[in-house]
């Protein structure tokens, strides 16, 4: 399974008034890694978009084990976890340094314009089918 590693800096804004980052700010950084997943291989978010594709998330969970400060670096690792018919599971892992700060998991449904879900497009399914097998 390929796994890609995503850098973050902690900036001032997404800690909160204890000094520690406020909880939603994950998946605002699962969202920076997982398009910069599809960019790096070969399918920018920008592309699916212009084909009238979307990617509608229908699930999302973190678990958080250490609390991050500012300015830490912090890397997600990401992976696929699982391609469906219509569907499409991400794994996380946020790390700094040696110590482990949260796992996560996102899942998404393909859909049309209007959001009606649609099969993951040939293209699509070939190079993400690939990833679950390596």
């Amino acid at each position: 399974m390929k796994t890609q590693k995503t850098e973050v800096r902690v900036r001032y804004d997404e800690t909160d008034r204890m000094g520690v980052v406020y909880y939603g700010k994950y998946f605002t950084w699962l969202e920076v890694a997982r398009t910069e997943f599809f960019r790096n291989l070969g399918m920018p978010y920008a592309d699916l978009e212009s084909e009238g594709i979307r990617l509608m998330v229908t699930k999302a969970s973190c678990a958080y084990k250490s609390p991050s400060t500012y300015d830490e670096l912090l890397a997600i690792e990401t992976s696929i976890k699982d391609v469906g018919n219509t569907s499409l599971a991400f794994s996380y892992v946020i790390f700094r340094k040696d110590t482990l700060i949260a796992t996560a998991e996102t899942v998404h449904v393909f859909t049309d314009q209007k959001g009606k879900p649609i099969r993951i497009p040939q293209k699509a399914r070939k190079v993400l089918s690939a990833l679950t097998s390596e």
